[in-house]
């Protein structure tokens, strides 16, 4: 795989993201392009290692076949490549912008060197795939006479439903919110993942044959908090509908039951019910709606000292809007440790590399602020 010896000849150079002062200016995707000899340079750093361990539990979930692909493309072989990157990822769009890349922290190579840039290969794929035209519905031969409901429209939901119709069936993809993509499109801001490429994808799933229904929640009508997705897509607009499961039944042979996680985890603390304190998936839901509406966000941190509570993603990502909504001051609280910057002993490949990063927006806040956002063991 790859040039046998390219891991010795050709160093680790992933492509950058583009400059903070840049993209600070704009919600548009953070990534920059790159060119194809260079991904095709990186993509024979990838060893004739016998077991790929990109590949194992440790590695890729969705088990992409790493290896084929990074070989096709140092080959300059790109539209097999993105034959092989389909052959077991429907959304490679998504995965290749937004997925950690655990393939990384599992690559052979990293035991002595740095790992093979795979998710930008993986990016790179299906980006000049799109752009080429190779990327086309793919409907079935037949249909089975079976129908199936798909309750929610997140990642999960639409690989149900591609695969469903792949097989035959006559899917419906149910959505609570009015746009579909569940956390692809209100979860992921827009410069991690630009809503354009979520909608090109659903069309297509469309021109496949799947049937997709906004504003529409399976199950019965309850209570639920202010800053659910439900409410937050009912402010200003029709309310939401609802079949129970026993009506989707009725209609349908099978239900995929892919609703997510939508009721956040409090903390019940002394001043927890003071005003200013929102959700993460609220904020970040009504800034996504504004950018849609072209108006101004209802939570918008302009000119605000901002505390974000909680390290991971989600985290990151709430930095990054503030950022770019204009915040006087940011900090970030980590309940953890601040990690190490190699691995420690108990934390060996291919594990996970449980080591301190820097995200996009922490390198933002430190661009603008002069600091690391980030205060650790809170």
């Amino acid at each position: 795989m790859g040039k046998v010896t390219g891991f010795k000849e050709f160093p680790r150079s992933a492509v950058p993201y583009r400059a903070e002062a840049e993209r600070l200016g704009d919600f548009d995707e953070i990534f920059s392009g790159a060119d194809p000899e260079h991904l095709q340079t990186q993509g024979a750093r990838c060893m004739d290692c016998g077991v790929p361990f990109c590949q194992s539990e440790e590695g890729c979930p969705v088990d992409n076949l790493i290896p084929e692909w990074n070989d096709l493309v140092y080959q300059d072989e790109w539209r097999a490549a993105l034959d092989r990157l389909h052959a077991t990822n429907n959304f490679p769009e998504f995965t290749g912008r937004v997925c950690p890349a655990p393939c990384e922290g599992a690559c052979v190579l990293g035991i002595t060197e740095p790992a093979v840039t795979i998710k930008n290969i993986e990016q790179a794929i299906i980006d000049r795939g799109f752009e080429e035209g190779w990327v086309e519905p793919v409907a079935p031969r037949q249909r089975s006479g079976f129908k199936v409901a798909v309750a929610g429209s997140g990642p999960a939901g639409l690989a149900a439903a591609d695969q469903l119709n792949r097989a035959g069936h006559a899917v419906t993809v149910y959505e609570r919110a009015d746009r579909i993509g569940g956390l692809l499109m209100y979860g992921i801001p827009m410069m991690k993942l630009d809503k354009r490429l979520v909608e090109r994808r659903v069309d297509l799933l469309r021109q496949a044959g799947v049937d997709f229904v906004t504003r529409t929640n399976i199950g019965t009508k309850a209570a639920v908090s202010t800053d659910h997705m439900i409410n937050l897509m009912e402010e200003g607009r029709d309310e939401t509908a609802y079949l129970s499961v026993e009506e989707v039944l009725d209609r349908y042979d099978a239900l995929v039951l892919a609703v997510g996680a939508t009721e956040a985890r409090d903390l019940p603390i002394p001043g927890r019910t003071a005003s200013g304190i929102h959700f993460a998936m609220e904020y970040l839901t009504r800034s996504t709606q504004s950018l849609y509406e072209k108006s101004p966000s209802s939570i918008n941190a302009a000119g605000k000292r901002v505390i974000v509570i909680g390290g991971g993603d989600t985290g990151a990502d709430c930095i990054g809007t503030a950022l770019r909504q204009g915040c006087q001051s940011i900090v970030n609280f980590e309940l953890l440790d601040r990690p190490p910057n190699k691995r420690a002993s108990n934390n060996p490949w291919p594990q996970w590399p449980l080591i301190v990063r820097s995200d996009y927006a922490h390198t933002e806040a430190q661009h603008r602020f002069g600091k690391d956002p980030r205060n650790y063991s809170l």
